[in-house]
């Protein structure tokens, strides 16, 4: 017989685990036992079974065991007499990984025995790790604060010692790290200062603990300037096909609450769908843009006429999307918000909610119909039409939550029953036209199949409405009719059992004795309590059952929601919801008795800026390893027989399901001995309507002799296919829970202390569970988002969210840029807020310093009447004249005066008349940023090395800009290493692919072991891959020994793929055995391609030509030919070799523009020996070399796109690095230039330790083995230091320890004279950088102007538009305000309607026209941005010999910044005519 194709594709080995009987007496059959227990349990943690025997016909004894392939436990031994029933805690062995055991029950009678037996599943324990930072960004130069916490998935804290904490930069250099530390009191609180120059970009945080688990988290290092306010879009929650309008409302609100004035630009759109394959019909995205102002609540209001959308065009998304930014009044501050809601054509949706997938003949059928809007929310109190199998139909009416509840009586019910519900009493949906969309009502369908009972015995567990509440205990309902037949004669009582489940474990158990009467229909109603309801969240799964005396099991399961809840209740609240600035509060903690918490309060603008994933119940509980199990995981799937019975028996028909494959199907006899014979198949069938289904639907495995399964009907094959239930498990993100703070301050008028984050702090809560903490107000106008979370013995907790806003009715604010230049001018602007109900006469005034100067802008009142709810901003022009941080004090003062304001007397608050502010900002050095930095490798294992580093500095640098730091790194390599083996690959595919993932493993092979790291694990994997890979590329081989993509069916084989395949066989000779004559074969073919030039031609066809990289050309195809062959054997006397290198010198001399192929010829005069050729080609490629900051070097490739990495570019640096390391050392290219190219080879590497396509990623392996060798030392520390002539003495040690930690250390003589000295056994790399700026070239502009013109001269009067290029190129990320200066052309005239154009572009603020010349004043240039500006110009009065006319650009507040260029009219006539 066939294999069936089912069983191949799964590859499971069936076992019959069906009834073994050895010699079963007739009775001990009768003797009815059932075990239950979890299919997945946690290694090492004590879990629940529970066993019971019924009705035993003799004395037997009971034996519970656990199997796995590390030997036997026994759970259970008893001697039972009489029924029995126990359930017990059993000791999970501890495993490392997830392990499958069984569970052996087995009955033994005086003369004979039973036994059963089903898999389950033991999981390592899984534990919650939150790492949370006090903000989700910082600045350069700010402290990054973290806190780690560990616990069960009782969320009860662990025990952890984290083996490394380490903090990594975005160059993937480790920059702090932390070992060893053992968490003390439940959290471990960690933190690191970031330097000043800290690089910008994402940061990681990873931590490993010593039971192996991975945590990490990131955050970013940027430099910003915090938003004052947010900027909230508003709109429906859903626009349907029915709608003709909709409002969009935009508000702005600062963080301290008040609404923001300003105005408004708005675009929204419903964009088509983008395809990927090219269509003719392509839509186009349809937007309107609005422009607006806010009114006094902040917000501006746009009504949307739908009809503009098209929403009954089809090839559109389903939403609207709207993009919003809003300028704040005054200081021209702007930010953005965006928003965006669905847009639907399902007017109704209809669901059927909890619903059985079968019901109980007998019981009411209760469910629910649910009833949803187009926004996907609860429809309430409408009417919803449902459907009993085309016959009974009942009219529901919906309740608040948009459910109308049913029960349905089943009494007269056969088969399987269709259910329909819908919002409409007829269903009419309009004809379908193609691309048009139209309103649709969507119904609902449900099949109940008849669940199986043998004697029509049945028990249902009752829905109970909405979640569980957490902290009381909960009562669960069930029905249930019991057969009185079924029952012994005289019986009484019959025992009901259940079980409840939560996060994958038995956690509740009991028995409940249930009168009935033998001889008629017992029904009724037990009910089951529930305890400790907050441990059972998030859900509680429970089934109830009984086994009556005939032999049947009765039973149902069902999932109850349960509400989240913590144990440990935190609340955090501040004395008041708002405070004065430098005013005292208290902040009330509330938890467990002697818990220890974390608390945070941060700025609420740092939350605008960037959101973080907050701590919440919610989080928690998503981080659980298991939320509930639902069916067996495939691993352990018993594949038990069906019975079926040879008689053909009634069959309710199967659902509507899915095609599926056919099944296989085994016949096996049984004989149970009392029971009348039947024969058994395998096949799980595909409705959930019998017992075995039940306990499976909860994840409970059930061994037992009792009919749980529904027989089949043996003469009717049944197709389906084995399928398997996943189990629900959220997978533990890796965490990146962070919460909120800022810091304290004292009662003067001056507000000196901005912290972005003010609390940050670990609380101890002693025996009162509560304690309040006294606070200082910062300074900041704002709103303090709060939070903390804690941990005791009773577990962990969390609070709710809580704030603090920082506010006073009168405060000045400052808008600062991030940073500013030394020298240059920029707009100070001061706003001040008057929120008193009275107006103010206000005066504001700069201090005076000397660290800037400043004046006042032209026509500027200083001191102005402000009414209640008003603002007005000021401004100062200043220039900066010190370096670093510079103080700015502005004061405002609402003064005593006579003066009305309006028709009211100004008057002075009688708190805070006066408002001082002082703000920091950062002044950087003018001109260019230049860095140098000297690599130095040290290898002091033969004694200590040392090396002098000379720091010089230019003629001309500006002063103060000067600043240099010293890094050691113990091994570069550990980055290159980090993830090598997930590189190691099966070879396969055809020729080519094969090669591919063949050559690599030889790399990593011969890295790992040229720096001792190579374990038997690791080779054993390697070799089993390279073993395969060599025996598949042997069929690609053709009878000449070449070798091509598909073999022989190809016409020849291909010379770059036979080189390769020749090479990679050779490298893997110290591993595999690779026969010589196949090297051998592809060499002599290799040979016959060589022409009489030497040259070797290309033959044959490669179908991944990325696959070779830059190999295009017979040059580069010889060189790579000639070095796999020297790599083969270094004897360059071969006549073939020679021909090759003659080739290749020819060629030097016309092919050194392609850096490529000079780069391979390199590595290929290397191996040949010829010093001469190859000193020459790598100066040459030195002088190209690419170096950037950090100290790396590269070839960069003139074609490379600049997106994302350029494979064939770290294919050329490998080749000089191999060229480099593959002859005697040559002066000045050492080590230490080695090391430059490695910086940058390791920089380059994704996470898994490969690059961006395969053969860079084999060429760079290759070249980091070379230089892995050349310097790695295994063991033994380092101690490196830096002296100077003027007396500095720094030391750092490196060890095994630290040998991945990047130190660095500032250095104070610039210029200076260094000596970096190695004592020890392994190699370092030490660097010592210098920063500093070089003036601009005089003839350098901050700007770029350029102008063009387009002209129509034969008409009467010749008109020329004049297109004005505009760029800033200076330092600043944004200028001041700019003005245009365009002169007219001598008897031009500006044509006044090209104004408007002018006018409508939102960054020209002005125009002004004026004898002869057109002012276009612009808002500022961002740095490197480009603006076009039009004006047309009319010839008025004809002039001859035209002179060009001069525009001009300036920086309105620096003068110095400007550009010039020209223009004439094309139209122009020249004078020649009467030249004489």
């Amino acid at each position: 017989m066939a294999q069936p194709p089912v069983l191949q594709m799964f590859a499971v080995i069936i076992i019959a685990s069906v009834l073994l009987q050895t010699a079963t007496s007739a009775h001990l059959n009768e003797t009815i036992f059932a075990v239950t227990v979890s299919s997945q349990v946690i290694g090492g943690k004590r879990e629940t079974l529970c066993a019971q025997i019924h009705g035993p016909t003799e004395p037997v004894s009971l034996t519970i065991a656990l199997e796995m392939d590390s030997g036997r436990t026994d759970i259970l031994e008893q001697a039972v007499e009489q029924d029995f029933y126990r359930c017990l805690k059993f000791q999970v062995p501890t495993v490392r990984v997830k392990t499958v055991a069984t569970i052996n029950v087995t009955i033994q009678g005086e003369s004979a025995s039973m036994s059963k037996k089903t898999k389950i599943l033991i999981e390592p324990p899984a534990f919650i790790h939150i790492l949370q930072t006090d903000k989700p960004i910082y600045k350069p130069g700010q402290t990054v604060q973290f806190r780690i916490v560990s616990m069960d998935a009782n969320f009860i804290p662990v025990d952890r010692v984290y083996i490394v904490v380490a903090l990594q930069d975005p160059n993937s250099n480790r920059i702090a790290q932390w070992l060893n530390k053992s968490i003390v009191s439940g959290i471990l609180d960690l933190s690191h200062p970031m330097i000043p120059e800290a690089v910008q970009g994402s940061y990681v945080i990873t931590a490993s603990t010593n039971k192996g688990e991975q945590i990490s988290h990131s955050f970013d290092i940027k430099e910003y300037v915090l938003p004052k306010y947010e900027v909230k879009v508003h709109l429906p929650s859903v626009i349907t096909i029915l709608d003709q309008e909709a409002t969009l409302k935009i508000c702005g609100k600062y963080t301290y609450g008040k609404p923001v004035i300003g105005s408004v630009k708005a675009v929204v759109c419903r964009n088509a769908l983008r395809f990927y394959w090219h269509s003719k019909t392509q839509e186009i995205d349809i937007c309107q843009t609005y422009k607006l102002m806010t009114d006094k609540s902040g917000c501006a209001t746009q009504t949307l006429n739908l009809a503009e959308f098209s929403l009954n065009k089809s090839m559109y998304d389903d939403s609207f999307v709207v993009n919003a930014e809003m300028e704040e009044y005054g200081t021209g501050v702007i930010l953005l918000g965006s928003g965006q809601t669905s847009f639907s054509s399902h007017i109704r949706t209809v669901t059927f909610e909890d619903v059985p997938a079968a019901y109980k003949p007998g019981i009411l059928l209760e469910g629910k119909v649910k009833v949803i809007g187009p926004d996907d929310q609860a429809v309430a109190n409408e009417a919803v039409y449902l459907i009993v199998s085309d016959s009974q139909n009942v009219t529901l009416t919906t309740d608040t939550q948009g459910m109308a509840s049913f029960s349905l009586d089943t009494d007269l019910w056969k088969d399987t029953v269709t259910l329909k519900a819908r919002s409409r009493k007829t269903e009419e949906n309009d004809p379908y036209v193609a691309n048009l969309r139209t309103p649709e009502y969507k119904s609902a369908y449900h099949q109940v199949a008849a669940f199986y009972s043998k004697s029509n015995s049945f028990l249902k567990l009752m829905q109970v409405s909405g979640k569980l509440a957490c902290d009381k205990d909960a009562t669960v309902r069930a029905q249930y009719i019991i057969q009185g037949e079924e029952l012994k004669k005289d019986q009484e009582v019959l025992d009901f059992f259940y079980l409840v489940m939560s996060r994958g474990g038995i956690v509740q158990h009991g028995r409940l004795p249930v009168a009935v009467k033998a001889g008629t229909v017992n029904k009724g109603e037990l009910s089951v309590s529930l305890h400790q309801v907050t441990n059972l969240a998030p859900f509680a799964q429970m089934v109830v059952y009984t086994v009556m005396p005939s032999g049947e099991t009765v039973a149902d399961s069902k999932d109850f929601p349960v509400w989240l809840c913590l144990n440990n209740k935190v609340s955090l609240k501040f004395s008041s919801l708002q405070e004065r600035p430098a005013e005292k509060t208290t902040l009330s903690l509330k938890t467990h008795p002697g818990s220890m918490c974390s608390v945070r309060a941060i700025d609420q603008s740092v939350l605008l800026l960037q959101s973080e994933q907050e701590l919440t119940v919610d989080y928690v509980y998503s981080q659980l390893p298991l939320q509930k199990l639902s069916g067996y995981n495939y691993e352990v799937e018993d594949f038990e027989p069906y019975p079926c019975f040879p008689v053909p028996m009634p069959e309710p028909e199967m659902e509507a399901e899915l095609e599926l494959e056919p099944e296989p199907v085994f016949a096996v006899d049984v004989e149970p001995a009392s029971r009348s014979k039947r024969s058994v198949y395998f096949g799980a069938p595909n409705q959930k309507n019998d017992v075995y289904n039940i306990f499976k639907e909860i994840g409970i495995k059930i061994v037992t002799n009792s009919d749980v399964k529904k027989p089949y009907n043996c003469h009717e094959r049944n197709y389906d296919l084995l399928y398997y239930d996943s189990v629900d498990i959220l997978e533990t993100a890796e965490d990146d829970g962070m919460f909120a703070g800022e810091a304290g301050m004292t009662k003067k008028t001056v507000r000196t202390y901005f912290p972005e984050t003010w609390i940050w702090e670990l609380v101890f809560v002693g025996d009162s569970g509560s304690v309040n903490v006294e606070k200082i107000v910062p300074d900041t106008i704002t709103k303090w988002a709060a939070g903390a979370f804690c941990i005791s013995s009773v577990g962990f907790g969390v609070s709710p969210n809580t704030g603090l806003i920082a506010f006073q009715p009168f405060f000045v604010s400052l808008t600062l840029p991030y940073s500013v230049i030394r020298g240059e001018v920029f707009t100070l602007k001061a706003t001040v807020f008057n929120y008193l109900s009275k107006c103010i006469m206000v005066q504001i005034t700069l201090a005076d310093s000397d660290q800037y100067t400043f004046r006042n802008c032209d026509g500027c009142q200083y001191s102005v009447c402000l009414c209640g709810e008003q603002s007005r901003t000021f401004s100062w022009i200043v220039s900066p004249t010190a370096l670093g941080q510079v103080n700015l004090k502005v004061s405002a003062e609402a003064l005593k005066t006579d003066i009305l304001c309006g028709n009211e007397v100004a008057t002075v608050p009688d708190m805070g008349a006066i408002d001082t502010v002082v703000r920091t900002l950062l002044v950087e050095a003018e001109g260019t940023p230049q860095m140098v930095s000297h690599n130095a490798l040290l290898c002091p294992a033969e004694g200590p090395v040392e090396k002098n580093v000379s720091l010089l500095m230019p003629e001309m640098f500006v002063a103060g800009s000067a600043r240099a730091s010293v890094s050691v790194l113990g091994d570069l390599m550990g980055r290159a290493m980090k993830n090598l083996d997930k590189l190691l690959a099966m070879p396969y595919g055809c020729g080519e692919q094969n090669m591919v993932l063949f050559a690599p493993n030889i790399f990593i092979l011969n890295y790992l072991k040229s720096t001792a790291q190579l374990t038997k694990d690791i080779q054993d994997k390697a070799t089993r891959f390279l073993e395969s890979g060599y025996q598949r590329e042997l069929n690609y081989k053709h009878d000449d020994g070449s070798y091509s993509a598909f073999g022989k069916s190809d016409e020849s084989g291909n010379t770059w793929l036979t080189s390769f395949v020749m090479k990679s066989f050779a490298g893997a000779r110290p591993y595999i055995f690779v026969h010589a004559k196949h090297i051998k074969d592809s060499r002599r073919w290799l040979s016959k391609l060589q022409r009489p030039d030497g040259c070797i031609r290309s033959v044959g066809k490669l179908f991944h030509n990325g696959m070779k990289g830059g190999v295009s050309d017979d040059v580069s195809l010889t060189a790579y030919i000639t070095a796999a062959l020297l790599e083969l054997d270094t004897n360059t006397s071969n006549p073939i070799v020679q021909n090759c290198l003659n080739c290749l010198k020819e060629a030097v001399a016309g092919q050194l523009d392609n850096l490529y192929t000079t780069a391979l010829l390199s590595y290929t005069f290397t191996l040949a020996g010829d010093q001469e050729m190859r000193s020459k080609l790598i100066t040459y490629l030195h002088l190209k070399s690419k170096t950037q900051a950090g100290g790396t070097r590269h070839w960069a490739r003139a074609g490379a796109s600049g997106k994302g990495l350029d494979s064939l570019e770290v294919e050329m640096t490998s080749y000089v690095l191999l060229a480099l390391l593959s002859g005697p050392a040559m002066p000045d290219f050492d080590l230490d230039y080695s090391s430059s190219i490695v910086r940058w080879l390791a920089q380059q590497q994704n996470p898994y330790g490969g690059f961006s396509s395969t053969q860079d990623t084999v060429v760079a392996l290759q070249a980091l083995a070379k230089y892995g060798a050349a310097t790695y030392s295994a063991e033994g520390s380092t101690a490196v230091t830096v002296t100077s002539l003027g007396g500095l003495n720094k030391e750092f040690m490196v060890d095994q320890s630290n040998r991945l930690l990047y130190q660095e250390e500032k250095l104070s003589e610039v210029p200076g004279e260094y000596t970096i000295r190695a004592q020890g056994q392994s190699c370092v790399l030490a660097q010592i950088s210098m920063h500093y700026n070089i003036p601009p070239p005089p003839d350098f502009s901050a700007f770029n102007i350029s102008t063009n013109t387009m002209a129509k001269c034969n008409i009467s009067r010749p008109q020329l538009i004049l297109f004005v290029h505009v760029r800033y190129q200076g330092r600043r990320e944004e200028t001041n305000m700019v003005i245009i200066n365009i002169k007219l052309l001598s008897g031009y005239i500006l044509d006044k309607s090209s104004l408007k154009l002018l006018k409508i572009d939102r960054s020209v603020k002005r125009v002004d026209v004026d004898e002869g010349h057109v002012n276009i004043y612009l808002d500022g240039l961002r740095k490197d941005e480009t603006k076009i500006h039009s004006v047309t110009l009319e010839e008025d009065v004809p002039v001859r010999n035209l002179k060009p006319a001069v525009v001009k650009v300036y920086d309105y507040y620096q003068t110095s910044d400007e550009a010039v260029t020209d223009y004439t009219s094309p139209c122009a006539e020249s004078d020649g005519v009467n030249e004489l």
